[in-house]
This record gives structure tokens, sequence and C-alpha cells, in this order.
């Protein structure tokens, strides 16, 4: 059965490859993206829609969808501040979240992170454990949270701590008992989210390091 679904963050860097292999994929007959930029449309299944996230309740008509895959996320340096990446990552995704719960979407795909914890010193993991602590609380039929490690791939910008890292991390993690910490390709999330997708569960599901490498 065809199905209609929603990106949020289809301009970055896992939302790009999303983009790329849903409108590719035969379960979806439509794909609505929400964005703050025009986006290019790669298939005429993908429908881009200009939004003002801070008035995200305007769109709530486009939330009628079976499923929706959140991939929204900033730094702190590309929002200018830590409240403007809360907005961000926290509130924007939570009201988009909610949007969804109420326009009766069946699966929620999160990705958030490696070390998500709303209790973390870390006010990257703190808020994206702040933000899984919320989700997982709506009335989805299916809920499913992806923590990646570093993401590798091609930008829009740059991330200098991230490109130390994609150095050396494959590095470090070749030591005993930390190759699962090993950084990930944005295209495979990309996939074991389009993979997810086509699976009928219910329930809360939480896909951490190793399991984003499996089939």
């Amino acid at each position: 059965m065809t199905q209609r679904a929603i990106i949020l963050g289809a301009t970055g860097l896992i939302g790009g490859h999303l983009t790329e292999q849903l409108a590719g994929d035969e379960t979806f007959a439509e794909i609505l993206t929400l964005t703050r930029r025009p986006q290019t449309v790669v298939s005429n299944k993908v429908h881009n829609h200009i939004v003002d996230f801070e008035r995200l309740e305007e769109a709530a008509a486009l939330f009628q969808t079976h499923t929706l895959f959140s991939c929204l996320g900033t730094t702190r340096r590309q929002a200018g501040s830590l409240a403007a990446q809360y907005r961000v990552d926290v509130e924007y995704q939570y009201k988009a979240a909610q949007l969804a719960a109420e326009a009766g979407v069946s699966h929620y795909l999160l990705v958030s992170s490696s070390g998500a914890n709303p209790n973390s010193a870390s006010a990257y993991l703190r808020m994206k454990g702040e933000l899984e602590e919320k989700v997982t609380k709506l009335p989805f039929k299916r809920i499913s949270i992806l923590q990646p490690s570093l993401l590798l791939g091609n930008r829009n910008h740059s991330r200098p701590g991230e490109q130390l890292g994609t150095i050396l991390l494959p590095l470090i993690c070749k030591l005993p008992g930390l190759r699962r910490y090993r950084p990930i390709e944005g295209r495979a999330v990309a996939g074991k989210m389009v993979r997810l997708s086509r699976q009928e569960q219910t329930g809360i599901e939480i896909l951490r390091l190793d399991q984003l490498f499996n089939p």
C-alpha cells in the first residue's frame, strides 16, 4: 500500500539523502518536505513547502500523512546562540511531532544522537535527550529513534569539530571495544530510516550505534 510521508530537515545531510531514497521507494506515493528555504526537487513525487517554524501550526494541514521523518538539527555556531539552537533542536521538532500526533500520523522517526540524555552535562546531548523524552509521550502507534555517532558525508556548511572527528574517531574506534562507536555515513542512516518505515510494527524502539549498521 502506497503512503504519504513528510520530512523535516530535508536540506541537511541525512534529510537530503532520505529525500532522494524515498523518491525512489515504492512505499511512498508522495513526499512532503518542510523547509525554511527552497529545496531542489529531485522527483515529481517530492513537494517542497516553505514554512515558518515559529508559526508551524499554520501548516498543520500538511501533517495529514502516514509517516513523519524528523531530521532537523543545527549547531550553536550555526544558530548563533544556545537559546536559538534549543528552538531548532527541541521546540521546532517537538511542535512538529505534536501536530503530527494530532493529525493521526502513525509512524514517527527521529534522528537523535548517541549519548542523548536529558541530564547530560553536554548542552547538545541534553537537548537531544529532552526531545526524546518529550516525543515518546505522544500517542504515535510507532516511534523509531535513531542514535548515530559521528555523521560522515558532505554538508552545505563546515563543522570544524566534526571534521577533526572524521579523522580521529575512525582511528580510535580500531581499539578493542570501541568499534561500535565508529562513525556512520549520513546516507546509511537515511537508508536505515527507509527500511524501518517499510516495517509494520508498534511501540517505541531506540536504535543505537551498531544497530544502525544492521540491514
